[in-house]
């Protein structure tokens, strides 16, 4: 092989392997987008770069891969659908109260679910692998919480805590157990089914 050769092939090796470099970054990018959907948009403007935004997300993903989730049990499914019925009740005479139950009822499903709750942050990390639709939902409703904590949330605020809680809720329990995701009319028994 003359050297004009070997330097073309080279060329062309380097050329392969960027081409290939590329496609792969491109692949995981789109894997990581898919996965956390509005989640990895926060994230990335958070973060000081598109790579350090991406190496978060992959060590959520890591991390998520450690727990130790659990399916519920179908009594335990049954115990949370009803204790959300019986929140949806409670809403109607009282507001603020009722978001507070609906926080801690939250709280104890992702920790029954195998989900850390010990830091904040850290549930929503998690959280964010496999429930990154309704994770900006669970965000909203937990500020109004702790704005209703503060007493600053109006009525209005509390009942939008209470739709954006339920979605995470029937997403958690696997099903729908609540029949509408409207958030523009007021809580309903008609909602809670």
């Amino acid at each position: 092989m003359s050297p004009t050769q070997i330097v073309v092939l080279v060329i062309v090796i380097v050329v392969i392997a960027a081409v290939g470099i590329f496609a792969w970054n491109a692949m995981r990018r789109r894997a990581l987008r898919e996965r956390f959907g509005p989640e990895y948009d926060r994230v990335l403007e958070e973060q000081e770069s598109r790579s350090s935004a991406e190496r978060e997300l992959r060590e959520r993903e890591r991390r998520h891969a450690e727990l130790t989730l659990t399916p519920l049990s179908a009594e335990s499914r049954d115990r949370y659908a009803q204790a959300w019925e019986e929140l949806q009740v409670l809403f109607v005479d009282d507001p603020a109260r009722a978001v507070g139950a609906a926080d801690e009822l939250v709280t104890r499903l992702v920790a029954e679910r195998g989900y850390p709750t010990e830091n904040y942050d850290d549930q929503l990390a998690h959280l964010s692998v496999d429930h990154a639709r309704t994770l900006g939902n669970y965000r909203e409703a937990h500020e109004i919480h702790l704005a209703n904590e503060r007493g600053e949330a109006s009525t209005e605020q509390l009942r939008k805590a209470v739709v954006h809680y339920r979605s995470l809720v029937a997403e958690l329990l696997g099903d729908e157990p609540v029949a509408s995701h409207n958030t523009d009319g007021p809580v309903t028994d008609a909602d809670a089914r």
